[in-house]
């Protein structure tokens, strides 16, 4: 199988850092619901993404891998450190965004329930917080703290494994967007995003690569 992260990693002589959304979940039923933190598994589709990836990287060197510490994340990260002398570094502020009395609820119960602020998320996606729960800006505000502490320590090429929302919102304070545009970003399940360390800051190189079945 040819490897199509070869030509996007071996572009110029800048460290990478990987931004790695985890693998499909095993769903609770064909509902639509909100799933934050609630810590759902890999689907058996998600664990063969998230082996591609590992097969991908295995000739790459990875001086770092951090993960949420949520199990979706960790499993994907842990598969693809397996057969390296990688150790997984679980982190707490690379969670998803945490949703509070909505969590795990059904999108249609959510609105039966809280109908004036189901409408309010829907106007303020950046700034809205469901009861008990965070905003788009406030993980905005964790995820950058967390992202900006590890790769201000460590200057080889770092690997992040996390979430949609994650994902979306430092993807949008790099590339210095609106948070209210977070879902102008497409994050599939196992996107692969690469990013380059240069003198002048960090550059986008890659984004929303997908295993090659699922493009």
């Amino acid at each position: 199988m040819q490897n199509i992260l070869t030509n996007w990693l071996a572009q110029g002589r800048e460290k990478k850092i990987l931004l790695l959304r985890h693998g499909s979940l095993q769903a609770m039923d064909d509902q639509k619901r909100f799933i934050g933190q609630t810590d759902l598994s890999l689907s058996e589709h998600g664990r063969r993404q998230a082996e591609f990836w590992s097969r991908q990287l295995f000739d790459w060197p990875l001086d770092a891998i951090f993960c949420s510490d949520l199990q979706r994340c960790r499993d994907t990260a842990d598969r693809i450190a397996r057969d390296r002398r990688n150790v997984v570094t679980p982190l707490t502020g690379l969670r998803e965004i945490h949703l509070g009395q909505w969590e795990g609820m059904r999108f249609d119960q959510v609105k039966q329930r809280w109908p004036d602020a189901f409408t309010q998320r829907g106007r303020d996606i950046a700034g809205f917080r469901p009861p008990d729960g965070e905003s788009f800006a406030d993980l905005r505000e964790r995820v950058v703290r967390v992202f900006e502490r590890q790769i201000g320590q460590r200057n080889g090429n770092l690997l992040f494994v996390s979430h949609a929302g994650v994902l979306r919102v430092l993807l949008c304070d790099l590339l210095g967007m609106p948070t209210a545009n977070l879902f102008r970003i497409d994050q599939g399940p196992a996107a692969m995003n690469i990013l380059e360390r240069r003198s002048d800051g960090i550059r986008l190189q890659c984004l929303n690569l997908l295993p090659d079945w699922d493009r």
